[in-house]
């Protein structure tokens, strides 16, 4: 099996071209922060180059330099004769689905200057005020009494 999942931000904005068949295909690097500190106490990153065939016009338009995303895809190596003669090998990423995990917001900021690294999305158990959901203070279990009796058979586990 070949499958990758990766959570980073985009280093710059993504390269997006046409190839040979007519086909648009986009370009990108994600930085991913290492889950540990090296020797100096500091956070390496690793960037990884990701080639995406798919939803090519949506990410040109969407993501950008430090856009949060997330890439489901598979690791590619393949190789080319560079110009001096020699081999060359490449390894990439190439992207079956990319996930915007940044909002509009995220977007305006960071272009007004600023790096934004806030959380893109409401948590699914917060009440949105928008939504009209009743979130007073009043206790919503005053009416069922103090004891609550519960027998081996009520629970799930």
């Amino acid at each position: 099996m070949n499958k990758i999942i990766l959570v980073g931000r985009l280093t710059r904005d993504p390269e997006i071209r046409t190839i040979g068949t007519g086909n648009s295909v986009a370009n990108f690097t994600v930085a991913i922060n290492r889950p540990f500190k090296n020797k100096e106490g500091i956070i390496e990153a690793d960037f990884i180059n990701v080639v995406s065939y798919r939803s090519v016009e949506n990410i040109g338009k969407y993501c950008f330099k430090g856009s949060l995303i997330g890439i489901e895809g598979r690791l590619q190596t393949r190789s080319y004769d560079a110009q001096d003669g020699s081999k060359r090998y490449v390894s990439e990423v190439v992207a079956d689905s990319v996930e915007f995990l940044g909002t509009k917001r995220d977007r305006n900021e960071t272009q007004s200057g600023g790096f934004v690294d806030i959380p893109s999305a409401t948590p699914i158990d917060t009440p949105s005020f928008e939504e009209g959901i009743d979130v007073s203070s009043e206790d919503p279990f005053k009416d069922f009494g103090t004891e609550v009796s519960l027998s081996d058979d009520d629970l799930p586990f």
